[in-house]
């Protein structure tokens, strides 16, 4: 080092103190510490560290104490993980300050710091006001008409944004509710049309449904779901984007089936295919279920579980690899016991490896029908085997699973908590 006095070199991080001798600062792991050791005057180390006391040979540097004693404990042991509690993008630019980067990380430090980037990224490039800096002084043409369609849009995209938001979601909460109730309650006896029906007397009924009091409300409630669809299209910014993303093409799977069912009704009258398209009705109006998984756009919870889902795909198809290979050895061994083996007794229920497969499955997840077991002592001895071998292998990813959804929980739960600080503003003012 050519520049300071003493053998020893004091690092001052928001208050917190390290000395080194001048040799360790030459090949310092931290890039922004070694070239402490190349400055020639104080403007050179000013250039480096925020403050510097001559007397004392003391550097200071205003950044965060606790993020740089986790990146000493990287110089000490070559671990580098996040600090418990602390925003991942602001651990990554101390790290960057330092001179570190992302592969410095520990790989499930990494995945977590490649996910939020990714989900900062898109969230920000959703979030960027029309105009951008330079728009400030003065407003580009048509400023007030995007502004009124990123307003709608935050009305329909985030149930939190505004009260008109709160209140659309409520709305169409209550039309999700109700037919649910009403495609419940369409399946009572009650309701349901008799089975014994002729082709015409078939054909009316499907024709005067409409007009009944569920028909009339399920129509007021595809009425309000494909008008919401619409509107959410129209003041989309990506319209390629909205079509692709699950939650609207699970809102169109909810509609279509009702307009299908209609159009099919209309044209069929008394045909002779009515009655193969009365079953194609009623698959049709069963898939209104669908409809349940648009309140995932109002509960965290729902959320929770799709952008779990999301981030563990490796987890989720490593389970399903585990329990594909299991299935397989075991139903393969259960049929050779049960039914295989010429031992006087054959159990019917394991003739063939692909109905072994179906006992393997309610073994493995501890269900147990008991629609089948085995009768042979082998083949007990074998199931036994089968139910520890089954929770051992659910248990190995579920640790992986659970903490990314508590992650995916608290991520989420903060975004609306920022959303309601802006409701709170707005019904203040």
């Amino acid at each position: 080092m050519n520049f300071g006095r003493g053998p020893l070199v004091v690092l001052n991080v928001g208050g917190t103190r390290y000395s080194f001798s001048r040799e360790v600062l030459k090949d310092f792991p931290l890039r922004r510490v070694s070239r402490l050791h190349g400055c020639l005057s104080e403007q050179d180390v000013l250039e480096v560290c925020d403050d510097y006391d001559r007397e004392r040979n003391e550097y200071f540097f205003d950044r965060h104490s606790e993020a740089f004693g986790f990146i000493m404990l990287y110089v000490r042991h070559g671990h580098l993980r996040f600090v418990p509690h602390m925003c991942e993008l602001s651990f990554y630019n101390e790290m960057i300050y330092w001179g570190l980067e992302g592969s410095h990380l520990d790989y499930c430090c990494q995945r977590r710091l490649d996910d939020r980037m990714s989900e900062t990224c898109t969230y920000y490039a959703a979030e960027e006001p029309n105009g951008g800096p330079e728009g400030k002084g003065r407003r580009p043409p048509g400023a007030e008409g995007r502004k009124w369609l990123e307003r709608m849009r935050r009305t329909f995209e985030e149930p939190t944004s505004s009260v008109a938001a709160q209140v659309l979601a409520t709305v169409s909460i209550l039309f999700v509710i109700v037919s649910m109730v009403v495609l419940c309650a369409s399946t009572l006896p009650e309701w349901r049309a008799p089975e014994n029906r002729s082709v015409e007397e078939q054909s009316r009924y499907t024709a005067e449904s409409v007009r009944e009091p569920s028909g009339i409300i399920e129509a007021i409630c595809i009425g309000w779901f494909t008008a919401e669809c619409i509107v959410r299209f129209i003041v989309s910014k990506n319209k390629c984007e909205f079509v692709r993303r699950p939650l609207n093409i699970i809102d169109l799977l909810a509609i279509t089936p009702y307009y299908i069912s209609v159009l099919m009704t209309v044209f069929t009258g008394e045909n002779s295919q009515l009655q193969r398209a009365g079953v194609t009705l009623r698959v049709l109006r069963m898939m209104r279920i669908f409809w349940v998984i648009k309140l995932a756009r109002h509960f965290i919870g729902l959320q929770t579980l799709g952008l779990t889902l999301k981030r563990c795909y490796r987890e989720m198809v490593m389970l399903l690899v585990f329990i594909c290979v299991a299935m397989a050895i075991f139903s393969a061994l259960s049929q050779l016991l049960e039914n295989g083996l010429d031992l006087g007794t054959k159990n019917k229920d394991y003739a063939s490896i692909p109905a072994a497969c179906w006992w393997v499955i309610i073994s493995m997840t501890t269900v147990g029908y008991g629609d089948m077991c085995p009768i042979t002592v082998p083949g007990r001895i074998l199931g036994g085997i089968c139910v520890v071998s089954g929770i051992v292998l659910l248990a190995l990813p579920i640790t992986f699973i659970y903490h990314s959804f508590v992650q995916c929980y608290h991520e989420l739960k903060f975004r609306s908590a920022r959303y309601s600080r802006s409701l709170s503003a707005e019904f203040l003012n």
